[in-house]
C-alpha cells in the first residue's frame, strides 16, 4: 500500500527561536509532516539537545546558532539552510524574549534589545530568505495577544509585536507578485518558559486566568497558516488564545 503523502514532503523550514517551547513544537510538527527542518537558537547546548529529539523521530534536521538581531549572524544562518539543502519555504520568526519594568524604570538598553530580537531579527530572516524562496512559500510571524491588549511592565514586547503584525500586513503586499504569503499568529497563555519564568507570574501579581495552551496547539495552528490549505490567507493575523482576549 502507497504511503500517504506528507503536508511538508520535500519542503525546507526554518524556525528561530526552535530550541524550547512553542518554536521546538513547530519544528517538531514540521518535520513530522515530511519537512527538513532548520533550527535557530542562540545557545549551543540547548540546539544539541533540540537535534538530537528531532533526529530521534526520524526528522531531517540542523541547527544554526544566531543572535537573530545580528544582521551577520541572521544572514549565515539562512546560508547554512540554504548550503545544506538549497531551499526555504517556509520561515517561522519565532525567536522572542521580554523584559519586565515600567517605561520609566526601564533601561533603554533593554528598549533596544527587545525591539531587536523581537522586530529586527523576523525583518533579518525576512530579508535574506524572500530572495531564495518560491512562489507558494509561506512566512509565520509569531505575534501576542499583548499587540492587542496587555498588562502593566512589558511595553517593548507589546510595542514589538504590535509591530511584527504591522510587519506581516506590510510584508505581504510586498510580496504578493512574488507569490509568497505573510501571515501572523496572536498566541494568549501557553505553557512555556517564557509564561512561568514571568516574574510577575511567578509573584502573583498577574493572574494567568482562562485557558492555558500547550506549544502544540500553537504549532499546529502554524502549520495550518504555512500549509496549502490556507492558501487563501494572507496578511492576516489569527489568534489563538483560548478566549484570553476576551479576559484582558
Amino acid at each position: 500500500m502507497e504511503r500517504a503523502r506528507r503536508r511538508f514532503e520535500e519542503r525546507v523550514c526554518l524556525v528561530t527561536g526552535g530550541t524550547s517551547g512553542i518554536g521546538k513544537a513547530t519544528a517538531t510538527l514540521f518535520g513530522l509532516e515530511g519537512a527538513r527542518v532548520s533550527v535557530v537558537g542562540h545557545d549551543e547546548e540547548d540546539g544539541r539537545h533540540a537535534l538530537d529529539d528531532l533526529r530521534s523521530q526520524g526528522i531531517e534536521a540542523i541547527y544554526a546558532n544566531a543572535d537573530v538581531a545580528d544582521e551577520h549572524e541572521a544572514q549565515a544562518a539562512i546560508v547554512r539552510t540554504l548550503d545544506e539543502w538549497g531551499r526555504i519555504d517556509v520561515l517561522v520568526n519565532n525567536a522572542a524574549m521580554m523584559t519586565f519594568a515600567p517605561v520609566v524604570d526601564l533601561p533603554t538598553a533593554d528598549w533596544d534589545r527587545v525591539l531587536a530580537v523581537n522586530l529586527r531579527g523576523a525583518f533579518l530572516f525576512s530579508k535574506f530568505a524572500v530572495p531564495r524562496m518560491s512562489p507558494g512559500s509561506s512566512i509565520v510571524n509569531v505575534s501576542s495577544v499583548h499587540a492587542h491588549e496587555t498588562t502593566v511592565g512589558v511595553a517593548p514586547y507589546a510595542a514589538s509585536k504590535a509591530g511584527l503584525e504591522a510587519l506581516t500586513r506590510a510584508l505581504s503586499r510586498e510580496l504578493v507578485d512574488h507569490g509568497i504569503r505573510v501571515n501572523s499568529i496572536a498566541p494568549g497563555s501557553v505553557d512555556t518558559p517564557m509564561l512561568w519564568e514571568n516574574p510577575n507570574v511567578k509573584s502573583g501579581k498577574e493572574k494567568v486566568e482562562g485557558a492555558i495552551g500547550k506549544p502544540e496547539d500553537i504549532a499546529a495552528a502554524i502549520l495550518f497558516l504555512a500549509s496549502d490549505e490556507a492558501r487563501f490567507i494572507n496578511g492576516t493575523t489569527l489568534v489563538a488564545d483560548g478566549g484570553r482576549l476576551d479576559i484582558l
